[in-house]
Order: C-alpha cells, then structure tokens, then sequence
C-alpha cells in the first residue's frame, strides 16, 4: 500500500515522502497514530500543491534577501565609542552594537544572531563585517569605528 507519511518515521522514511508500506502496518500503526495517510489522488494532488507553495515562498525569501543585502552593502555604518590612550577603545563593538547602530542610523533592522563576528572589535577604524541574510545570501558591511 502507498502511504504518504505526515511526519518523520526513523528507519521507514521522511515527513511528506511517498513511500511503499505493508498493509497491516499502515492500518494498524501509520493510520491510527495519524503518522500517514494514504496516497489517493487527492492527497497526492495536496502534497504537489503544499511543496509548489512552500517552492514559491522559498524563491519569495531568497528574493527578498537579495534586494535587502543591496540595501545593506549601499550604506556605511558609524559607530562612535569611548577610547583611552593611543586608540585604544574601552571594551569592544559586538553583534549588538552594530545591529543597533544599523537600525538607529538607516532604519534597517538585522537580528545579532546573523552578523558573524569572528572576534569582537576592539581598535579604531574602518571594518568589514558579514552579514547571513539566508543560506545561500550574505551581505558584507562597512564600519567605521570613531572616537566619541
């Protein structure tokens, strides 16, 4: 019997897979604990329908990253910061800083979580930094780091 599985089944196969099952095991385990359903023509006809849309929103959200990244690499980020002696700055410029100066600055708001800062920023000057927009997007911005 073909059964289409609504969820990830170890050792018989993924979520949204058709695949081939005896029929003792689809009625007596898949069907009841609502794990698959059976591959009839409507259910397979809704399977195509929810991967084309979840296709569709997948190029909506690459495009998306896209037209945000030249947004992102168009503008030049300063952020101004306490400094001792010789440049030397007090602490450093995280992830946090430099999404709240993207904000404040230019209105564009990137989550921390996605600017991939090898080491913290602790000296005076211009820096480049790498933005994950999404898997296959990254942005690369420009700071300028000044003394306050």
């Amino acid at each position: 019997m073909k059964v289409i599985l609504l969820d990830d089944i170890k050792g018989v196969g993924k979520k949204d897979q058709i695949i081939e099952a005896a029929d003792g095991y689809a009625r007596n385990f898949l069907f009841p604990k609502k794990l698959a359903v059976e591959a009839n023509k409507v259910n397979i006809s809704t399977l195509d329908k929810k991967r084309r849309d979840e296709e569709q929103k997948r190029v909506r959200e690459f495009e998306a990253a896209k037209e945000f990244k030249e947004k992102l690499e168009s503008v030049k980020i300063q952020i101004p910061v306490k400094t001792g002696e010789g440049g030397k700055l007090f602490g450093s410029v995280s992830n946090k800083e430099i999404a709240q100066a993207l904000n404040a600055q230019f209105s564009l708001s990137v989550d921390k979580k996605k600017i991939n800062l090898p080491e913290p920023i602790k000296t005076l000057g211009e820096k480049t930094v790498e933005i994950k927009l999404h898997t296959d997007v990254k942005a690369m911005i420009t700071l300028n780091i000044v003394s306050a």
